[in-house]
């Protein structure tokens, strides 16, 4: 992990968006038609140079509309900017955060809302600690082709520093993100919330996944007995590392996916379907590593993060 500080910036106009995906599409139009000057990054140039010539097509709440922004491979990005937002997937955090290690001396801040532990520390073999912001995105969001992300419905931001010094910078990335329409708030204690949102997904992708049912398939008492397990030895690692998570919180988050999504395919699942690498390792891998140096039995995460792992080894 690298020291020093970043300049404590409350103004944050030019912003970075690295990953093309959905969500990195979706933050990237909102900033952008709040007024600020945003490069979406990424390593597929033909997606970029269609960003770059048509923009992103935005359709929410308020209707469809085509947003202009820069899109850049990182190399060809020199000029530094207020805040850069992370949004690969976790298995591509270190190439990306690399990619755009030549503007770590700038005193650009670094926010991370990507699924999943350890992504901060990831960010923090390239930037100092004092510069790297981490937080949870509780949004829904699908791409449409290339350049056409669809998001719905109501979600919330949290975030928060990794370090004191850092403070003010989270402060900023909230109105920032706030200017932009989205419901964003500053966590003192954003740890909490990350270890939430990740029993939330260890539970519910795994599963999913394993079993390639939606929501619905999971909302019965095998699948709720599974979850619950999987929860509680999350709530018990969570409490050896030190963070005091709200099991009755994420148990309500659950049920409210359960009965209110319930046609919804996990994110893992829909990796399966599509042939693509999980974020696994970031999940219910990095809680059984947690929990294993812990002394915290998991069992139940352990296999469920096998039977994931084993699946992908063997499809076709």
């Amino acid at each position: 992990m690298r020291g020093g500080t970043g300049d404590g910036r409350t103004d944050m106009r030019n912003i970075i968006v690295i990953g093309a995906g959905s969500m990195g599409c979706l933050f990237a139009a909102r900033i952008a038609q709040s007024g600020a000057d945003v490069t979406l990054i990424d390593v597929d140039r033909e997606r970029l140079e269609r960003i770059g010539r048509e923009g992103i097509h935005l359709t929410d709440d308020d209707g469809t509309r085509t947003v202009p922004l820069r899109a850049a491979l990182a190399q060809d990005v020199e000029a530094p900017a207020d805040l850069a937002l992370l949004f690969t997937k976790g298995m591509h955090s270190a190439a990306a955060i690399r990619s755009i290690a030549h503007l770590a001396g700038s005193g650009m801040y670094v926010l991370t809302l990507q699924n999943g532990l350890g992504n901060p520390e990831i960010v923090a073999e390239t930037f100092p600690a004092d510069q790297i912001l981490k937080g949870i995105a509780a949004l829904p969001a699908d791409l449409h082709g290339p350049n056409s992300v669809e998001s719905h419905g109501s979600g919330h931001i949290e975030l928060g520093a990794m370090t004191p010094a850092g403070t003010q910078a989270a402060q900023a990335a909230v109105a920032l993100l706030a200017r932009a329409g989205f419901d964003a708030r500053h966590a003192e204690d954003i740890d909490v919330a990350i270890w939430e949102k990740v029993a939330f997904n260890a539970a519910l992708n795994a599963l999913g996944a394993v079993t390639g049912q939606p929501n619905a398939g999971i909302d019965n008492a095998p699948g709720r007995r599974i979850v619950a397990a999987m929860v509680d030895e999350v709530v018990a690692t969570a409490s050896a590392c030190g963070v005091a998570v709200d099991k009755a919180r994420i148990a309500g988050a659950i049920d409210f996916a359960l009965t209110s999504h319930r046609g919804h395919k996990a994110s893992m699942l829909q990796d399966m379907i599509a042939g693509r690498a999980s974020e696994i390792e970031f999940i219910n891998g990095a809680i059984c590593t947690r929990a294993r140096a812990a002394g915290v039995p998991a069992p139940v995460n352990e296999t469920m993060a096998d039977l994931v792992r084993l699946m992908e080894l063997t499809r076709g």
